[in-house]
């Protein structure tokens, strides 16, 4: 039987892997899809791409310390690479939160009936869609600055130390007053943003709901029951939402016990980065599930095989 250290090894370069690989492609399509299949653009793209940068960011500046941690390097940080690999990664999770809000939020107002009251709001979305996305920006660059001479590099990489997360780095002056308010305010903008993802995917379900309602009125049986775009669009959101929300409350349940109990398990740290980094790890495979691009390619490969099979049926 393989070691626990091992097969935590294994699967933290599996998940940077995997992540790295699985957003890039998906950059990469839309960088395809801009240049060279613009029929297929879509304004929403442009937050995916922002989406699948954010993502490459966090999986990249979690995992690499752990990584480096599980092959023996014991001085892989000093103090200024400990604040630069963090506030990286802070801020690249902060805007993945805020990211995958406004992108539920833009889906709401592109869906909803045009006698809604936010229908106003649909000839405005690409300012406003901007606009969101470099708030995000400067709202965590703000927030996260803070952080930066409070992080200082451990002086033994075997000591689990409080505060953040990582296995070179601590929180010098973790459980002060300032700590305090600063945990506080990270959870109120947390709270704030996965509030409205959840509000805006639900009411975004119950309109396509209610669609499907009306659509099943007018068609018959047969073709009601068919799978219906609104449908799978439907379950592609319940999923992208189910998925951050599990991992998000998990990995901050794990982050905040962190901060308070001494005697540490082992592997802890690796867990939780492993944990941290789940959602933007699956995230592109989501996204990529109902890319047009990609069921393009994949129905004209489909046609290519079958029509190869069938000339050796007949060769």
């Amino acid at each position: 039987m393989l070691p626990s250290n091992t097969i935590l090894g294994v699967c933290l370069i599996t998940q940077l892997c995997v992540g790295v690989t699985g957003n890039s492609l998906l950059f990469i399509l839309y960088i395809y899809t801009f240049f060279f299949k613009p029929h297929f653009k879509k304004l929403i793209d442009s937050i995916f791409m922002h989406l699948t940068i954010v993502n490459v960011l966090m999986v990249i500046f979690m995992l690499i310390s752990h990584i480096m941690s599980f092959f023996g390097v014991t001085k892989f940080l000093d103090d200024a690479g400990c604040r630069a690999v963090l506030f990286i990664f802070r801020v690249s999770r902060g805007i993945s939160i805020s990211t995958t809000s406004i992108l539920s939020t833009f889906q709401v107002i592109t869906i909803t009936p045009s006698n809604s009251s936010w229908a106003w709001l649909k000839p405005k979305l690409s300012k406003l869609t901007l606009s969101s996305l470099l708030c995000s920006w400067l709202i965590n660059l703000l927030i996260y600055a803070y952080m930066i001479p409070l992080v200082i590099a451990k002086t033994n990489s075997t000591h689990f130390g409080n505060g953040y997360v990582n296995p070179y780095c601590q929180n010098k002056r973790f459980g002060d007053q300032n700590s305090g308010s600063f945990l506080i305010i990270i959870f109120i903008y947390d709270f704030f943003y996965v509030a409205i993802m959840m509000w805006t995917s639900l009411y975004m379900v119950t309109v396509l709901y209610r669609h499907r309602k009306r659509v099943q009125h007018l068609h018959s049986t047969s073709l009601s029951s068919q799978p219906s775009p609104e449908r799978k669009a439907t379950h592609n959101i319940l999923l992208l939402v189910t998925c951050f929300v599990f991992f998000y409350w998990l990995n901050n349940f794990i982050t905040l016990s962190g901060f308070y109990v001494q005697a540490k398990i082992p592997n802890w740290e690796g867990i939780n980065a492993i944990l941290g980094t789940c959602y933007p790890t699956i995230c592109p495979f989501l996204l990529m599930k109902n890319n047009k691009l990609v069921l393009h390619f994949t129905s004209s490969f489909s046609e290519r095989r079958m029509a190869c099979f069938q000339r050796a049926l007949r060769g």
